[in-house]
């Protein structure tokens, strides 16, 4: 779990991927890749989730892929199954993160309240998702959450863009930043990779000029 949470820290922003269809996965990947941020949180949102999760590890086993919107344990299974890395729940949801912790999968459930975070806690989870980041009070409320759970970190997910990614990065309790912006679902339907690399190259220099 320490080496991923390391890994995304690097990267300070990891994309939240909606896939309609697997043929686009690799080209996604390669694109990602090529931008300087070799991650994907795929979203389990869709019947192409687990294939698109096998094939970009197959081709690329040091890319870091995971599975999001993860919903039951079964999802669990299939995501793992088909290689992912670690597991994102958008709730905190303790059968999940049990599950997960017994089988040693990474696991990152979202906590949006003290309530939420002491769950983390009491489980030994040292980082929390945070989602819908913007639409919970952002990172005013993470702040105020931060203050009791000194040992909790946070990856904001929902409604950040390369306009107010500042404002969470420079918060030293938040690991990364989770964010669609760069692999937009009509880029992606409209094949123009080439996009999503020059979105995606923009969103990790950002990055690292903000943590630098």
């Amino acid at each position: 779990m320490k080496i991923i949470e390391e890994r995304f820290y690097e990267l300070g922003v990891v994309p939240v991927v909606v896939l309609d269809d697997a043929k686009d996965a690799l080209p996604l990947a390669e694109a990602l890749i090529e931008g300087g941020l070799p991650c994907a949180e795929v979203t389990f949102r869709t019947e192409a989730a687990e294939e698109s999760i096998r094939l970009m590890s197959e081709k690329y086993p040091d890319m870091l892929v995971g599975a999001g919107t993860v919903l039951t344990k079964e999802q669990v299974d299939r995501a793992v199954g088909a290689g992912a890395k670690f597991i994102v729940s958008p709730g905190f949801d303790g059968e999940i993160v049990d599950y997960c912790l017994e089988k040693d999968i990474p696991v990152f459930p979202g906590c949006i309240t003290p309530s939420e975070v002491a769950q983390a806690v009491k489980r030994g989870l040292k980082v929390v998702k945070f989602f819908p980041a913007e639409q919970a009070g952002g990172i005013a409320m993470i702040k105020a959450m931060a203050a009791p759970y000194t040992m909790v970190k946070f990856m904001p997910t929902g409604g950040i863009s390369a306009k107010n990614l500042k404002d969470y990065l420079d918060f030293s309790k938040i690991v990364c930043c989770g964010g669609s912006w760069m692999v937009k679902g009509d880029l992606i339907k409209a094949g123009d990779f080439a996009r999503i690399r020059e979105l995606t190259k923009e969103a990790a220099e950002l990055a690292r000029s903000i943590r630098s």
